[in-house]
């Protein structure tokens, strides 16, 4: 009997250890690619002018691209049809009429790693002035994680050349699809083909008091892109022109202060194009104050694909620049 109570007893402690283990361990692993959020409202309240702002802020035009792509993919489903796959999408954004007034994210309900933004309201305007509210900081939270899952997936197979640690004293996890195409003393080249085109990082140093004041900086920033250019990125070749690499002319780059390895840094977005040849893609530039090595260090991506859309190939460049971390 004593030997039948402990037996009773170790099966329900069992029993509590795997029921309070699947609560926490036992959820899928999310779906869904980087940058797409599922949207859950009814049908009418999305084509109302709730759904009109939902768009204004998570649809909105991306900075930086050679065409017009929205900053995510919205893709919409009632309710009632929220359900099997649909729960283990990565980015969710629940929208629906209630009688509380709520904007909240919620994570990992039903898949990890997983993202749940909810707005409620009673009427259209407490759900529209939730969203204009809470709105960005949602559309980062989505950002953040899938840029920490690319990361975490470009761990699986790195490039072991050594060269970024080699010339300027500092490691990035790039892919090992991507091979160093040029270098020189203060300046690494290395690319990947894709579809109808190629991915590219390139890194270098600058003085430290480069860019010393606000005014001139736009100038001095696309001074500095279009020397590196000249000098490193030829373009195609055309009888008695030059051609070489260049910020586009037409638009100037945006700027926007930002955080690399724990060292202040610009992120710069933009477009770029050859001199005297029609080619052209966007790029994202990040200039790094590192005082501790006197110099400033500038990473870029940029990618060539015509007639493709380029928000991800620039994201997943954008993910392999901010793993840049410093040897010294």
């Amino acid at each position: 009997m004593k030997a039948l109570r402990i037996l009773v007893l170790l099966s329900f402690i069992g029993l509590f250890s795997c029921n309070n283990g699947k609560s926490q361990n036992y959820l899928p692993r999310s779906i869904g690619p980087v940058n797409q959020v599922t949207v859950v409202m009814d049908n009418e309240l999305w084509k109302s002018q709730v759904g009109d702002k939902v768009r204004e802020h998570f649809a909105a035009t991306a900075v930086g691209l050679t065409w017009q792509e929205s900053i995510l993919t919205l893709n919409q489903v009632p309710p009632e049809v929220f359900s099997g796959s649909l729960l283990n999408s990565k980015s969710i954004l629940v929208v629906k009429k209630d009688s509380v007034v709520a904007a909240e994210i919620k994570q990992d309900v039903y898949a990890t790693p997983q993202l749940m933004a909810v707005f409620k309201g009673q009427t259209d305007d407490e759900i529209m002035a939730n969203i204009d509210d809470k709105a960005q900081e949602i559309i980062t939270s989505y950002k953040s994680m899938d840029l920490k899952e690319t990361q975490t997936r470009l761990l699986n197979s790195l490039n072991k050349e050594g060269v970024l640690e080699e010339k300027f004293n500092i490691t990035m996890s790039v892919p090992s699809i991507y091979k160093v195409g040029r270098q020189t003393d203060n300046f690494v080249w290395l690319d990947r083909e894709i579809q109808k085109g190629h991915m590219n990082i390139i890194a270098y140093e600058m003085p430290a008091n480069s860019f010393s004041t606000d005014s001139t900086l736009v100038r001095e920033i696309v001074q500095m892109r279009d020397s590196i250019g000249a000098l490193f990125i030829p373009g195609p070749d055309v009888p008695e022109k030059t051609t070489h690499m260049r910020t586009e002319p037409a638009f100037s780059p945006s700027i926007f202060p930002t955080e690399i390895a724990g060292r202040k840094a610009l992120e710069v977005r933009g477009i770029w194009d050859i001199k005297n040849y029609p080619m052209a893609g966007p790029f994202i530039t990040y200039i790094i104050d590192d005082e501790a090595n006197n110099r400033k260090l500038v990473v870029e991506g940029f990618t060539f694909a015509p007639a493709t859309n380029k928000r991800d190939d620039m994201f997943r460049l954008e993910a392999i620049m901010k793993t840049t971390r410093f040897t010294k």
